[in-house]
């Protein structure tokens, strides 16, 4: 028995309140070495004169990883109390117990050491995480504002190109605006999108508007307030939530808070409002060269046209706590994603948290985090972040082909493990996005491959994100490739792709409930012929999903699917002998 590897933690991923009443309980093991994992447990205080009256409930394998193997329990203790050890047993028989104390013979005498147990003293509600309930069946479409439709043409900038004319360059302006994006809400309906998330619309100088320069306008190019109420209302009036971008990392040079303090320096009555080093912060002087890490004062990243706010200062605090709550107040917005989310400290997001919810208590709080997060989202900060470590882990495989499918199977299981359930149910998931290259581009122009992950994405737990144009074949290579045109001209569109993704989401809307809480079991996963089937299994309804990457056809019959024998019951009522699965292509079977 590997017991190093062997980790319980309470208060953490692996022992929390899943609702107001019951625990989630679960330990790591290491891989193919431990057969059976059975807790210990009962309400600390439950004692009689023949000792304490506890229960022997055992946990089942939920996933397994290149490493480790994960076990879990769902209780629900009378009093909301628990006190809890675990007995292992190994491959070879050998016996542990394990407790949080560490790990003990397993005799009769160490079992009755209420010292050596785990403690879960009260599950409080109030500390239970809980995210939105409408995110789990949101499809969103990401939408960058410049890009998406020019329904205005008499507020776009003297520099404006014809739309689409030519592929973008960092400084461009195409002339898309919020009055564009009105115009083509009826697509979206008709595509199956009930939530939008925009990049920043606040007023800034440049076309991606992350440099802004005031936060209590929007952008004079992308329209006026009145323009976006009508917005907001016309998205509600069809069943669409509307996400908005704050970026509160950081601010633009030219606003009005940093030019005080280039005119002014160290007497600037903004000059806490920043992280100076030291005078001055002129461009070109005391080591201020744009890109250098010489910098005098702490930016995003090393662009001197992105000073970094110090969030911990009061008057920063108030004024960003007033635009967050006022566009949730005055304009009804659904949700904020958090730009360099990660970068901003602890305290301000959990006074964020308070302020938002306060004004919309199913606001949805969504952080920009690229790495793993779990310190966000214990239920105080974020309901959510972008989840790139799940978008990778599916683009290595099936765009790149650069790991296994049981590499991939591997890292979405640990993904999956980091987080509380209740988290995975509402993560932000994308293959592509302003940030990153466009998913046709990633595959090569190949569409089959981009359908697969796709479709893959859209089989698992989380609310999935469409970046605009993907349903319509749009390629580009990295910013600012990933910003075309939304392309319009029917003639040039993938009428075919358009028809593939509002079958998906017409699929996931159907089956949300099995895709969001259904069980996730692996039953095959070939590496050689780069195969794999799973299944997603909730009130009785069970989805099978068979995803072949190979170049060639297979023909799958019963005897493939040897674990899974309501599966087969099902296909012997529907005389359904076998199964075909075209080369780089998927099926579900549901059952």
């Amino acid at each position: 028995m590997e017991r190093a590897a062997i980790y319980h933690q309470p208060f953490s991923a692996y022992a929390y309140g899943y609702d107001k009443e019951t625990l989630h309980i679960k330990v790591r093991s290491k891989k193919d070495d431990i057969k059976e994992v059975v807790m210990i447990g009962a309400d600390p205080y439950l004692h009689t004169k023949v000792g304490w009256q506890s229960e022997n409930i055992p946990l089942q394998k939920v996933a397994t990883t290149e490493e480790h193997d994960y076990w879990m329990v769902a209780v629900k203790p009378t009093q909301r109390r628990l006190q809890y050890g675990f007995v292992l047993t190994d491959t070879t028989g050998e016996e542990v117990f394990y407790g949080g104390r560490g790990f003990y013979e397993n005799t009769e005498d160490n079992r009755a050491v209420m010292d050596y147990y785990f403690k879960f003293p009260f599950l409080h509600e109030s500390e239970v995480f809980k995210a939105p309930e409408w995110v789990k069946e949101t499809i969103w479409y990401q939408i960058f504002p410049e890009r998406f439709g020019n329904g205005n043409p008499d507020i776009s900038p003297k520099n404006v190109l014809p739309w689409g004319s030519k592929d973008p360059r960092r400084d461009d302006f195409f002339g898309g605006d919020i009055a564009g994006i009105i115009e083509h809400l009826d697509y979206l309906v008709e595509l199956g999108i009930n939530g939008i998330y925009l990049t920043p619309v606040f007023e800034a100088s440049t076309n991606h508007k992350y440099d802004t320069l005031n936060y209590f306008e929007i952008d004079p190019h992308f329209g006026d307030k009145e323009t976006f109420c009508q917005f907001i209302q016309e998205a509600h009036k069809r069943g669409i939530k509307v996400m908005l971008d704050a970026v509160f990392n950081h601010i633009g040079d030219k606003s009005l808070e940093w030019q005080d303090v280039l005119k002014n320096g160290a007497k600037s009555e903004y000059v806490d409002w920043f992280h100076v080093h030291s005078f001055p912060v002129t461009p070109g002087e005391n080591g201020n060269i744009e890109g250098k890490n010489t910098l005098s004062f702490d930016t995003f990243a090393y662009t001197m046209h992105m000073p970094k706010l110090n969030t911990a200062n009061p008057a920063v605090q108030k004024y960003l706590l007033d635009i967050a709550t006022y566009w949730v107040r005055e304009f009804d917005i659904d949700g904020w994603r958090l730009d360099v989310a990660n970068e901003v400290d602890h305290a301000f997001w959990k006074s964020f948290r308070k302020a938002v919810c306060a004004e919309k208590d199913d606001l949805y709080i969504l952080g920009e985090i690229w790495h793993d997060s779990w310190l966000w989202l214990l239920g105080d900060e974020f309901d959510s972040v972008m989840n790139y470590p799940f978008t990778q882990t599916i683009i290595e495989n099936y765009v790149e082909e650069r790991i296994t499918p049981s590499k991939m199977v591997s890292g979405i299981s640990d993904q999956l493990m980091r987080y509380q359930e209740q988290v995975n149910h509402v993560m932000f998931n994308m293959l592509d996005s302003h940030d990153t290259a466009r998913l046709l581009t990633r595959c090569d122009g190949d569409k089959d491959k981009a359908k697969l992950a796709l479709a893959f994405m859209f089989a698992h737990t989380g609310s999935p994100c469409i970046y605009y144009g993907t349903e319509i074949g749009m390629d580009g290579a990295d910013d600012p490739l990933c910003r075309k045109c939304m392309e319009w001209d029917e003639a040039k569109q993938d009428k075919e792709m358009f028809s593939f993704m509002k079958h998906l989401i017409a699929f996931r809307k159907k089956h949300q409930q099995t895709l969001t809480y259904g069980d996730l079991v692996w039953h095959t996963v070939d590496d050689e012929n780069r195969r794999v089937i799973f299944s997603r299994t909730h009130n009785g309804t069970r989805l099978t999903f068979v995803f072949n990457q190979a170049e060639e056809a297979i023909t799958l019959t019963k005897a493939d699917f040897t674990d899974m024998s309501a599966l087969q019951d099902a296909w012997s009522e529907k005389a359904l002998e076998e199964v075909a699965v075209p080369a780089k292509s998927f099926v579900v079977l549901e059952d």
